[in-house]
């Protein structure tokens, strides 16, 4: 028997979850963009080394958001069961392994800053101002995965506009300590770059102190303190199921998309600078698909950890087909922008020409980019489906489109812009995969005890 979906509830729901979290991934987007612009303002080299820099944090974000991603699907489902121990216990899990790679991240750019940034520039100005970014910015790395595992929590726990208050007044204050400190306003010294990264600092500070108190209420789910080590075996186990596979797949992506930024970075500072504004172009324009993604996951998830599979795989499938429509409305939105954001900051010729390029090139690519994400960190994880997501990235990324920006970039020596497109051709070449794989329909699943 065909099972009927409430359309009006449905899109109710899927607005209720996703536009909190679309603002919170546009909002911290808005960092980025912040930092590109005003550091824009002041010289090209401040802009290239500091979006260079922050490459670190992405790949820590990688580690970060294997374990959120992990205790979300499993939280996901185990909401729709209304089993709030389990939670608490998952809550625990989720701190306990972003706390050690925090704890790691902040050493190696305490310790060896240089180092780090020679992965991703071959300019010795860039790797001085990016290690002095670093060596500040590390300590809001130290931060920032405790601050996620509470944001997390709240998304699968329906305080997603919680989550969205706090990471909104965080970025606020960044954006504020920014224009303080970049420019040196009111009195306080002009510290360019290094004034991103206190910016920084402060504001995940501030970030962390919201998501302590604000959870503090009754509804909110907390971390259990006293059982922070007595984690069920069972419930470990589960965890580590769901979340070695999202690492594999997020270290795979993660690692090859700063490969990507490592190889612009060596085809020359224009190169670099056009493609550090086409990042942020980037990651603003997914925005909403983010939040498409990850709201997908938790509804996806509640109803089939409640048992009713037949109703979570029409809503996969119906979220799967909004994926495409996305997909095309942000593809418009990058063309409609591309003559405003040349215009915004200050580049060379070349690089404003590159710029020009890669946007076209990225409209093309937001298509395979809405598709995937909805689909795959959406739908196919919401059911536990957590292996695929891996395989596509090694085969696409790193057996296709990688290989091929290594040897146009360094033995071919094609164009910046040709390179840039290889770099594009994993998420679009990969739709049919992820199609085929979808219809599967493995990912139809109860994850609950």
């Amino acid at each position: 028997m065909e099972v009927k979906i409430d359309n009006k509830m449905f899109y109710r729901n899927l607005a209720r979850i996703a536009l909190p979290i679309a603002l919170q991934s546009l909002m911290l987007a808005l960092v980025a963009a912040a930092d590109a612009l005003m550091l824009g303002r002041v010289a090209q080299q401040q802009m290239t080394a500091v979006s260079l820099a922050t490459q670190i944090q992405f790949v820590q974000n990688m580690f970060i958001f294997s374990a959120i991603s992990a205790g979300s699907i499993l939280g996901a489902q185990y909401w729709g069961k209304g089993d709030k121990t389990t939670l608490e216990n998952i809550f625990n899990l989720m701190l306990w392994f972003c706390g050690i790679v925090s704890i790691l991240f902040f050493a190696a750019c305490e310790i060896c800053p240089e180092i780090l940034m020679s992965i991703f520039a071959g300019d010795k100005e860039l790797i001085e101002i990016g290690s002095e970014y670093l060596r500040i910015a590390g300590w809001s790395y130290l931060i920032t995965g405790i601050s996620q595992c509470y944001l997390g929590i709240m998304k699968v726990s329906e305080h997603v506009r919680t989550g969205a208050i706090i990471s909104s007044t965080a970025v606020i204050s960044n954006i504020i300590l920014n224009g303080l400190f970049i420019f040196g306003l009111f009195g306080i010294p002009r510290m360019e770059a290094r004034g991103a990264a206190l910016a920084t600092t402060i504001s995940r500070i501030i970030e962390l102190f919201l998501c302590i108190f604000l959870s503090s209420g009754e509804k909110y789910i907390k971390p259990a303190l006293s059982r922070f080590l007595k984690v069920p075996p069972l419930l470990i186990k589960d965890f580590i199921r769901q979340c070695l596979p999202l690492m594999g797949g997020s270290l795979c992506w993660g690692v090859g998309f700063t490969s990507y930024t490592a190889i612009m970075g060596h085809m020359g500072v224009d190169a670099a600078a056009a493609n550090s504004v086409a990042a942020v172009v980037r990651d603003l324009v997914c925005c909403m698909c983010n939040g498409i993604g990850t709201a997908t996951g938790i509804i996806v998830g509640n109803e089939l950890g409640a048992g009713r599979l037949e109703v979570g795989k029409r809503y996969g499938i119906k979220l799967k087909n909004i994926s495409y429509v996305i997909g095309f409305v942000s593809t418009a939105i990058v063309l409609a922008v591309t003559p405003l954001v040349v215009r915004g900051v200050i580049l060379t010729d070349t690089a404003r020409d590159y710029l020009i390029g890669m946007m076209i090139i990225m409209s093309v690519y937001m298509i395979g980019r809405a598709v995937n994400t909805v689909t795959i960190n959406g739908v196919l994880d919401g059911g536990g489906d957590t292996l695929f997501d891996m395989y596509s990235l090694i085969v696409c990324m790193w057996m296709i489109a990688i290989p091929l920006a290594l040897a146009g970039a360094f033995v071919f020596h094609w164009s910046p812009l040709a390179v840039y497109a290889c770099t594009c051709l994993d998420e679009v070449g990969k739709i049919p995969w992820v199609m085929h794989r979808f219809r599967k329909y493995k990912w139809v699943k109860d994850l609950t005890r």
